[in-house]
């Protein structure tokens, strides 16, 4: 693992208010609004931070939203209901499910096609919302991606398929296709002339983070650090605006976690010049959903402002972080978390167990007094590598 650390900024000039508690609350209502809708649960490890010598292990267990087993159907319902709601003349504040799904609506939009790419989460939470408003949806994956993810989306009524390009070759070739065929596209990084839809998915997200928050307040705890993980950095760039804005300058120190193969953010930071450094290729990793080499223009100028380090972690990690979670300590419950969801527990298992990486704990301020929050984002979506992974011991320490 490496890690590279950044001077808290006490002024940052990037606005957060977007992702303020004010508009999360809005955000939370829009989500309330859907007859799916349950709070995820906040898992407390407590005897897994005893073993680790911390005060507590908090982890957000997104395996349970909306029954898709991940937590990116926040970012895209929300954005294609503003959407919808902008055609419509409807104010934000309105917007409900049932209101978008009104015979009302369907008479005045017809049916329109949202178009994305994805590595499965992203995309299967893109067609589940086209298929509850009524809508259409192509989802692009890149090539390497997973058939059983795949056919997920497939199942339902996507248009669905896997390129023979890497993830952000995908993104472009969903971008063409939207232009050519007047779809729209919802796509969850940013880039020059294309914030909009990005910023409200971002948006979106803060149903999780508000969550958490209110959980953790009903436990009377606040959280000295959170390990967030990043693709393009939106998801974790909206959690990081979100706990900014609700703690200000007591905000808990937010590490920002990669894979190694694609590690776009921490080689970002780590230049420090003003420049997004990209990651080229296929980017081979096993944390599917973060295989992205090209870092959100919006995301970046967050977390650049906001965060405090980032850390890029080899395969293994994550590997670690989902049999910690999978076998919990006895009296802990069990979080089932796919490959992208575990890495920021594995990261703290090896940094608080091993002492060749004892000096990351010493620059993150680590100690007995810490309270740490997790995502884990994803369950097991992929369930036959889950298993490759857990039962069979793939990608051992």
């Amino acid at each position: 693992m490496k890690l590279v650390k950044y001077n808290r900024k006490t002024k940052p000039g990037t606005s957060i208010d977007f992702l303020g508690r004010k508009e999360a609350e809005k955000v939370q209502a829009f989500h309330r609004s859907f007859p799916q809708y349950e709070a995820t649960p906040l898992a407390v490890l407590d005897n897994l931070a005893k073993e680790l010598n911390v005060s507590k292990l908090f982890v957000k267990d997104e395996s349970y939203r909306f029954g898709l087993n991940a937590f990116k159907a926040l970012g895209g319902s929300y954005a294609i209901g503003l959407y919808l709601a902008k055609k419509l003349n409807i104010k934000p504040a309105e917007l409900t499910y049932d209101k978008l799904v009104s015979s009302e609506v369907k008479e005045q939009l017809g049916e329109l096609t949202f178009i994305t790419a994805t590595d499965g989460n992203h995309g299967r939470g893109v067609a589940w919302t086209a298929q509850q408003l009524r809508q259409k949806s192509v989802v692009y994956m890149p090539k390497g991606s997973s058939e059983e993810r795949l056919n997920h989306i497939k199942n339902l009524g996507s248009k669905a398929s896997i390129t023979n390009v890497n993830y952000d070759d995908t993104v472009r070739l969903a971008a063409e296709h939207a232009e050519q065929n007047n779809w729209v596209l919802v796509q969850d990084t940013a880039w020059e002339n294309y914030e909009e839809i990005p910023k409200n998915i971002m948006q979106g997200y803060m149903t999780m983070a508000i969550e958490a928050y209110e959980q953790l307040k009903q436990l009377d705890e606040k959280p000295t650090h959170i390990f967030i993980q990043a693709g393009v950095g939106s998801m974790a760039a909206a959690v990081q605006g979100f706990f900014a804005d609700v703690y200000g300058e007591e905000r808990p120190i937010t590490i920002v976690v990669e894979p190694d193969k694609a590690d776009c953010l921490f080689k970002t930071a780590e230049a420090n010049d003003g420049q997004l450094h990209y990651v080229k290729g296929d980017m081979d990793t096993i944390m599917a959903g973060l295989a992205c080499g090209e870092p959100s223009t919006l995301g970046w100028q967050i977390l650049n402002d906001y965060a405090d380090a980032f850390l890029s972690c080899p395969d293994y990690i994550a590997a670690q972080g989902m049999r910690i979670l999978a076998a919990p300590i006895k009296g802990d419950v069990q979080v089932i978390s796919g490959e992208s969801g575990a890495v920021g527990v594995g990261a703290l298992s090896e940094m608080l167990r091993k002492g060749e990486y004892m000096h990351l704990k010493e620059q993150l301020n680590i100690n007995g007094s810490s309270k740490i929050l997790f995502f884990s984002t994803e369950g097991d979506t992929d369930a036959k590598h889950y298993q490759k992974v857990v039962w069979d011991g793939a990608y051992p320490v």
